[in-house]
Order: structure tokens, then C-alpha cells, then sequence
């Protein structure tokens, strides 16, 4: 779906999905997945804590390559059992030109936990 065709929210829409800033504290190998993934444990700060998702980015990153990376994450969806895994939130990130995931970013450190707005 394009810009143009995405239905228009209000601010009260946006501000109850809740995005979330969290560095990246464990990445390892999802061989259970359908498809290339890694297990991630994200420390979102002291009001969410740590918790864990199963992300579709092993194209661009390595698991020594993501630890300490900081990540947006959308902290309200449900949890979601993808095999003997529960993720607990969505990272977020955008397909490159080859539909691979492109992890999204911030332009400066800033502390965990801290809410997109």
C-alpha cells in the first residue's frame, strides 16, 4: 500500500501504538525459523525491561554486528509464537531495493526506553 493510499489517522491513532528506543543486548541464530532469522533480547529501559524478538535480518547483520545496536520497536502489539519462540516486540525496518530488511535508526544515542514521538 503507498502513501497515497494509506488511510488517514489522527493523532490519537498514532500515539497508541507505542515505539520504543532499545539497544540490542544478545543476538544469536534462529535455525528453527522458516526463515533466516535471529533471536534478539532488547533492553527497552526500566519501564518495558528486556525482552525478546525474532527478527528477519540476517542479510545485512551479523549477531556481533547487532549487539550494542540501537533499534526502534513497537512495544504494544501482542506477542507472537514463531515455533519454540516467543517474540515479545516487532523491531522495525524498512526492505532495501532486493526486499531485505534495513534495520531502522536513530541519528544519536538517546536512552532506552525512550517512546518515538
Amino acid at each position: 500500500m503507498s502513501a497515497e493510499q494509506s488511510p488517514v489517522i489522527t493523532w490519537s491513532d498514532f500515539e497508541r501504538i507505542d515505539v520504543r528506543v532499545g539497544t540490542i543486548v544478545e543476538a544469536r541464530p534462529f535455525p528453527e525459523a522458516r526463515k533466516p532469522a535471529y533471536q534478539l533480547l532488547i533492553d527497552l529501559g526500566p519501564e518495558v525491561g528486556l525482552k525478546k524478538s525474532s527478527a528477519q535480518i540476517t542479510r545485512h547483520y551479523t549477531p556481533e554486528t547487532l549487539v550494542g545496536r540501537q533499534v526502534l520497536c513497537v512495544v504494544n502489539f501482542p506477542a507472537k509464537q514463531i515455533g519454540p519462540f516467543r517474540s515479545e516486540v516487532l523491531v522495525t525496518g524498512a526492505p532495501d531495493a532486493e526486499g531485505h530488511i534495513v534495520l531502522a535508526s536513530l541519528a544519536g544515542p538517546v536512552p532506552n526506553g525512550n517512546r518515538l514521538a
